[in-house]
Formats: C-alpha cells, sequence, structure tokens
C-alpha cells in the first residue's frame, strides 16, 4: 500500500518575518512536494521562548488539518539535541527534541511512533549547523509529504524518551490556587492556568465578585460570561475560546492597564464554605476570591 501525501502543512517557528527565513523554509517544502498547502500559524513567537511555542502550538493544534505539522523554535540549534519526527493518529508532527512538540502531541492523543532525522539521504548540504529549519526540518516536511515512509527518515526512537513539555500546572494549598499567567494576547487579555472548574468547585458561578490584588492596588473582578458583559473599564474573568479563565477589560488592554506578564503568578484564596452555610449562597454576601498577583522571582520593578 502507497504511503499517504499529506496535502497539508501547518507551520511554527520564532523567525519572525524581516529576514529570509520563513520564505526559504517554505521553498525547500515546496521544491520536494509541490503539491504541498503551508498554514503560517505564526512565526512571531518570541526568539528563542521555547515554552511560548509549545503554548501558542497546543492551542492551535485541534483546529490543523490533518497532514504535517512543522514547529521551530530551537535555541539549541547546532548542538547533540535531537531533530525528531512524531506520528500521532491525524498529524506527523516534525521539530527539535526539546518540549516545543510535547503538549501538541498529547493533545492529539498521543504519539504512535518517532524517529531520529538522521539518514543524510533526507537532509540538505549545509555550510554550518545553525540552520535546521532549512536544513533538517523542511526536507523532512517536503519528503514526508511526498510519500516518503517515516521509518526511512531516521532511526526509529521510544516516544517515551521524548523531552516533555515544561508547562506550569495551577497547584493547591488548602483553599488557595497558586496560577500563573501564561499568554497574553494581542488584545491584552491575560490567560491563566486554570479552567472554570477550579472557581467552581469553590463555590463560584458566573456573575460573582472577586477581591482583586494587584502589587498594591486592590479593587473587584467580576465573572462574566464575555467581554460585553463587563461595564466600562471594569477589571474581569472570563472564560476564553480555549476553557481556560482570562483577565480581561472590555475592548481595552487588561495587561496595560494592570501591567500584567507572562509568567506573572497568581495567587487565588476563597474563604471557607462555613461562612455562608455549606451548599448556600448569600445574596448580600457574594462569595469573594482573592487575588494577589507578584511578578515572578527575579523579575525587575
Amino acid at each position: 500500500m502507497a504511503t499517504p501525501r499529506p496535502e497539508f502543512v501547518s507551520f511554527l517557528s520564532d523567525y519572525g518575518l524581516a529576514d529570509e527565513f520563513v520564505g526559504v523554509c517554505k521553498s525547500v517544502m515546496l521544491s520536494i512536494a509541490p503539491h504541498l498547502q503551508i498554514i503560517d500559524v505564526s512565526h512571531n513567537i518570541p526568539a528563542h521562548d521555547v515554552r511560548a511555542g509549545a503554548l501558542t502550538l497546543v492551542r492551535a493544534a485541534q483546529y490543523l488539518p490533518v497532514g504535517i505539522i512543522l514547529a521551530v523554535v530551537d535555541p539549541g540549534v547546532g548542538t547533540d539535541r535531537r531533530a525528531i519526527a512524531v506520528e500521532t493518529e491525524s498529524c506527523i508532527l516534525i521539530g527539535p527534541d526539546n518540549g516545543i512538540l510535547a503538549p501538541a502531541v498529547a493533545i492529539l492523543g498521543g504519539a504512535l511512533s518517532a524517529v531520529s532525522l538522521t539518514n543524510p539521504d533526507y537532509l540538505l548540504d549545509s555550510a554550518g549547523p545553525t540552520f535546521a529549519g532549512r536544513d533538517v526540518f523542511a526536507p523532512a516536511a517536503g519528503f514526508i509529504a511526498s510519500g516518503i515512509a517515516l521509518g526511512d527518515l531516521g532511526e526509529s526512537i521510544d516516544p517515551a524518551s521524548l523531552t516533555p513539555g515544561m508547562l506550569p500546572i495551577a497547584d493547591t494549598d488548602g483553599d488557595e490556587i497558586r496560577a500563573e499567567i501564561w499568554w497574553i494576547d494581542s488584545f491584552g487579555n491575560a490567560q491563566i492556568n486554570i479552567g472554570p472548574e477550579s472557581l467552581e468547585e469553590r463555590g463560584l458561578v458566573v456573575g460573582d465578585q472577586i477581591e482583586v490584588k494587584i502589587r498594591d492596588n486592590v479593587g473587584m473582578l467580576r465573572w462574566v460570561h464575555t467581554y460585553a458583559d463587563a461595564k466600562p473599564s471594569e477589571f474581569a474573568l472570563v472564560v476564553d475560546s480555549y476553557g481556560l479563565c482570562s483577565l480581561v477589560l472590555d475592548r481595552r488592554s487588561a495587561a496595560a492597564e494592570h501591567d500584567l506578564r507572562i509568567g506573572t503568578e497568581v495567587r487565588i484564596s476563597t474563604p471557607p464554605a462555613s461562612i455562608v452555610g455549606v451548599g448556600q449562597r448569600s445574596v448580600k454576601e457574594p462569595v469573594v476570591t482573592e487575588v494577589s498577583i507578584t511578578r515572578p522571582i527575579g523579575e525587575s520593578e
């Protein structure tokens, strides 16, 4: 049976668009597999920020077409870190073995097989080792799209040996949730790494007021259904399109106005349910959540 020929490559990198890097990688892929359609997921990942690349990729992965995913954020380029291709049920993911692929592999159902991209027959000759996107990863995508079997690209490796994604997980300490800002989008909405269930478990529902402490400032944050439900200038919390909680302002940047940054720790604590009564809600005294937001260790003022 012939090896399937994927039609799509979804391409993510930290290359930016000022230099020729993205165009060269696309040209390499198309020179090998002219039928390919290439989707630019993003090329504005902050330089060398593997975690930001992994988070962007995992947010996008379940919406990308069946085919190939190429992700290049590779601060270890030229070292002995492995270049890999990982097969899942719907896609083959290609990139450095530095954790950038791991969350997306997981959300796509896990790895079925993996190879190290070591076969010189499927690499470009290079004058130096610092552009693996052009010389290793783009050729791999092109050859897979042209029908070359994954196993021909290099030696098989145990998927369990792949570098895991180092994404922070919210922690709990008694009634306190220790969360972190994962992502700030271009509108200034600050996504944190908890879902609404973490709030619901503490008796909170949409509409509740939340006391917010950001450094030396104290204010109220309300859990709303969508941006437009917030009043003008009201600091609010919504469940975003990825199912996580985000700190927002309607039509304004919460990040800019409240000095929020990726990596900022968010501590959320709720009073015991016994204050109101087990299983009861007080209309006059809504459940209040305290959120204190601090800078990561080592971050300057």
